[in-house]
């Protein structure tokens, strides 16, 4: 059998069968979310679900990959960026101690030479970036950490949505030969779909910050490892129009004192607009698929 379908198989099983364990951990540890005027839910929710996501992605990769540098640098990172999400579920870590723990973590794959060098030029060629590759690679690392972080606003939006990237990331590793990247993807890939059948509405359990900073962490490192990181960019589009609506919220009221959305990020203006979660969360699923097939077909141009 493929090792990418040993690794998506295996890491699906063992998220399945230990989300239910992670669901009374978390409710020990007091890794809760409690219901306000804000959110969705109207009950104690146990976070940190993202624990079984990343012990199914750790255990697969571990059994299926050959331990190269720029791997092991991944998988220390997305344990180090998951640690971080993890004590920010149990005690609310400030927002200034989340992002150095981000930077420190992004800076672990650098270090082991997992960085963007390249730029595509639009016109022609490639920008070389020099000194400028590590504070860009942290850059991209900590963004996407924070933008799949931010979409998880909905019962399995961005589970959803990241298993959606992720099979995306697989295929075009695969016509590319980029097999270590196949294997690494298949095995987040199949932790996501083992957790969504109890994170799907009505949910019970989210992924938490430690979920959803791993999610991040490691899919962004994974398009560096391919030189394509415009690929995860187009194939994500979503996450970039989930940040701006944030962003474009904030700048709009700050000058009028009114707000162009409902509410911001934009999934939930569309709830608030009368629609139900779960078409809201099936809706997004269907623009991150139609992002995912431009993306390849862009890619095959």
């Amino acid at each position: 059998m493929k090792p990418y379908l040993v690794a998506l198989g295996l890491s699906l099983v063992i998220s399945w069968i230990l989300t239910p364990a992670v669901k009374k951990l978390a409710f020990h540890l007091g890794a809760v979310d409690r219901p306000n005027a804000r959110k969705v839910h109207h009950r104690i929710m146990p976070r940190m679900g993202g624990l079984a996501i990343f012990i199914g992605f750790m255990t697969a990769a571990l059994t299926t990959l050959e331990l190269t540098t720029d791997v092991i640098g991944i998988l220390l990172g997305g344990a180090a960026i998951a640690a971080v999400g993890m004590v920010d579920d149990m005690i609310q870590l400030s927002a200034k101690v989340k992002l150095v723990g981000q930077i420190v973590a992004a800076l672990i794959p650098v270090l082991f030479g997992v960085r963007i060098e390249w730029l595509n030029n639009p016109w022609g060629g490639y920008f070389y970036l020099d000194y400028l590759s590590v504070p860009f690679t942290v850059f991209w690392i900590v963004s996407l950490t924070n933008v799949v972080n931010l979409i998880d606003g909905l019962d399995g939006l961005a589970a959803g949505v990241s298993a959606i990237a992720s099979v995306t990331v697989i295929m075009v590793a695969l016509q590319q030969g980029m097999y270590p990247v196949a294997i690494m993807t298949a095995s987040l890939a199949g932790a996501i779909i083992g957790f969504i059948r109890y994170n799907f509405n009505p949910a019970t359990i989210f992924m938490g910050d430690t979920g959803s900073m791993a999610l991040g962490g490691v899919l962004s490192a994974g398009a560096l490892l391919m030189k394509l990181e415009f690929l995860l960019a187009i194939a994500g589009l979503i996450y970039v129009i989930e940040a701006l609506s944030v962003v474009i919220q904030v700048t709009y009221y700050k000058k009028t004192k009114k707000r162009i959305f409902k509410m911001a990020p934009i999934h939930h203006h569309f709830e608030l607009c009368g629609m139900k979660e779960r078409n809201v969360v099936v809706m997004f699923w269907a623009f991150a698929a139609v992002c995912c097939l431009l993306a390849i077909v862009i890619m095959n141009l």
